[in-house]
């Protein structure tokens, strides 16, 4: 690392296109003038009137380690022979009133655990061997992902990273998923806010460990062939004292008027986006988890919240734009630079939006007037369909549209299908919870949920626990019941998710042509009074998969669909498997089209739908060749 800090850099910051502005700023380990080591301290104050790093090495003294500005440039910079790794720091700033104040380094690698100080600490050397399986990655909008999400905290409490890297890696791989989420691992103070609440945005969490194993799990993660995704919370950060808060007695971070920096809701604070210092401070934290943890994708938390200056707030409490709109523009110039910086990586990178409104082309490219997000986290569907399962069957027939209605807009976006932590917590009840019903019928039910998803255009994810149907809400202070598995129904809920996960990923179908009509064709759309659901996926080369949905706990014996070509289909999965915990009674054998038309096809299958299940049934020839003869007939 260089002694003094690079020009080029700090105009790269200033303007708001820095993408490694933490190599500049922060405590760096460098080569002082005599050949000596010593460690250079950079932080951004601009209205600062004085600025001075304290420390373990000078006993916290103000006036011992004076810093200075670097030119015009609103940087500080000092250099510290005495210091040494591992000691704490912090800075002393003296605001432009003459008041002191103390606060973290916003730059820091590592932060003291339970406390409040930066650490000196040098990014470890990692001897990374996931050079092949980065390789591979690319083209996922046409791959299969299924995404487990963790809090690292509570899916069994106690295990570090490197206890993860073993533990956990070896169970999603048994599960058959091909993605861990990771909830937020940036430190935060607060552990209620589940990493929600950051304070170090390029310092990983002591609470597991060290960022050299952090790097580990991540690595494991890789050698294994599962891709690792961190939440990463860019839109609004906590108050705390040592925070980025009025960081040098002005609002650094946040905007100054608080109709645009307070978020009531959450009780944090709003990023600039205004701010180009801000936009380089941001931008080099997602650059930093990707490239030096390795991390295969964020999900970018709330990003409605950063679209819209009225999000979450009522009338008088925001402030709108130049032109007299609620759009955050500098936000929604924030996100496509970022997008763009991440889209020039050497290897695909994937970024996920947290997005609950209709903000228009939030996946499309930036060449076309999108936003450039790979994905985008179908909170609709989410919605719709629990809302949908948490009724009783009777009452079903006349909310048939919530079981519909997101194919209306499947393909406006690259979605990812959700069930997230937020529908498990504050008084939500878990998924098996929210099923009615008896308790054969919960677990029926939640498998026909499982069904549903994993077949509906759009990549998977499901929190922890819900795949063995924990019974209670999710507790971040607690680990998951895991001594559920005791119990046969619970065992066979999870063997149920591991047979889904590994069926989808074999099937083409199911994955290769996601985000368009070719690969989706109606068969059954409209059948409120029998609660069905009934539709085929294809793989654009010939292969098929029908995929029927039985909603009332009442089977359906001889249940016809029309279907788009001739032959044989043949049961491929069946929710109702005794192996799973059903009854075993209406599983389906190769079925045989029928020449009598049905819902605009000239063919027909007579079906058996279980109750409360689900049936995949794959099309057994190419129906390319079956179309045709279909079309022929028509």
């Amino acid at each position: 690392m260089a002694y003094h800090l690079d020009d080029t850099e700090l105009y790269f910051f200033n303007e708001g296109i820095s993408t490694a502005a933490y190599r500049a700023l922060g405590c760096h380990a460098c080569v002082g003038l005599q050949g000596e080591r010593v460690y250079r301290f950079a932080v951004w104050a601009p209205e600062a009137r004085a600025v001075s790093v304290i420390g373990d090495f000078n006993e916290w003294n103000p006036k011992a380690d004076p810093m200075h500005m670097v030119g015009t440039t609103g940087v500080w910079e000092a250099h510290l022979g005495f210091a040494r790794e591992g000691q704490l720091y912090k800075y002393a700033i003296v605001t432009a009133d003459g008041n002191e104040v103390v606060r973290a380094d916003p730059y820091a690698f590592r932060a003291e655990p339970n406390g409040t100080a930066s650490m000196v600490y040098d990014l470890p050397e990692f001897a990374w061997t996931d050079g092949e399986f980065l390789a591979r990655q690319k083209d996922t909008r046409h791959r299969p992902v299924s995404i487990y999400e963790v809090h690292a905290g509570s899916w069994k409490a106690g295990l570090g990273y490197r206890e993860l890297a073993h533990e956990l890696i070896d169970y999603v791989c048994d599960m058959g998923y091909t993605h861990i989420e990771l909830m937020p691992l940036m430190e935060y103070p607060y552990d209620p806010s589940w990493g929600y609440q950051v304070t170090g945005y390029y310092a990983a969490t002591a609470r597991y460990g060290a960022p050299e194993d952090l790097m580990y799990l991540v690595n494991r993660a890789h050698e294994r062939g599962i891709g690792v995704i961190m939440d990463w919370v860019p839109a609004h950060f906590t108050r705390d004292a040592h925070g980025l808060r009025r960081f040098d007695g002005s609002c650094c971070y946040e905007h100054p008027d608080t109709r645009r920096s307070d978020m009531p809701q959450w009780g944090t604070l709003l990023f600039n986006f205004d701010r180009t210092q801000v936009h380089s401070f941001l931008l080099s934290s997602a650059l930093f988890w990707l490239k030096e943890y390795h991390f295969d994708g964020l999900r970018v938390d709330a990003v409605s919240c950063m679209l819209y200056l009225d999000f979450g707030k009522d009338e008088g409490q925001w402030l709108p734009n130049q032109y007299g709109g609620r759009d955050n523009l500098g936000a929604i110039a924030f996100l496509k630079k970022l997008n763009e910086a991440v889209s020039e990586l050497p290897t695909e990178k994937l970024i996920f939006a947290e997005e609950s409104s209709a903000y228009p082309q939030v996946t499309h490219g930036l060449t076309d007037g999108g936003l450039g997000f790979s994905f985008k986290w179908n909170m609709g569907w989410m919605n719709d369909m629990l809302s949908y399962m948490e009724m009783d069957s009777f009452f079903r027939k006349w909310n048939h549209n919530k079981l519909t209605f997101s194919m209306y807009y499947a393909f406006s976006e690259a979605y990812v299908l959700p069930l997230s932590h937020d529908e498990v917590v504050h008084g939500k009840r878990s998924l098996l919870s929210k099923m009615p019903g008896d308790y054969w019928q919960k677990f029926a039910q939640l498998r026909l949920l499982y069904a549903y998803q994993f077949a509906h255009p759009g990549k998977k994810l499901m929190f922890m626990g819900d795949e063995f149907g924990q019974f209670i809400e999710w507790n971040f202070a607690e680990s998951l019941d895991w001594l559920l598995l005791d119990y046969d129904k619970h065992r066979e809920m999870q063997r149920t998710v591991r047979e889904l996960n590994r069926f989808y990923t074999a099937t083409p179908a199911l994955y290769r042509v996601d985000d368009s009509w070719e690969g989706f064709k109606w068969l059954s759309v409209d059948d409120s009074v029998h609660s069905v659901a009934a539709w085929m996926r294809m793989d654009g080369q010939g292969g098929a998969l029908l995929c029927a949905f039985n909603f009332t706990p009442v089977p359906w014996q001889d249940y016809h669909v029309g279907v788009p070509a001739a032959g044989v289909y043949t049961e491929a999965f069946c929710t109702d498997d005794a192996r799973f915990g059903g009854t075993g009674d209406y599983t389906n054998g190769p079925v045989e089209t029928m020449d009598e038309p049905l819902g605009g096809f000239a063919q027909r299958l007579s079906l058996r739908l279980p109750p409360f299940g689900a049936v995949y049934l794959r099309y057994e020839g190419d129906l390319r060749d079956g179309q045709d003869e279909n079309d022929a007939a028509e």
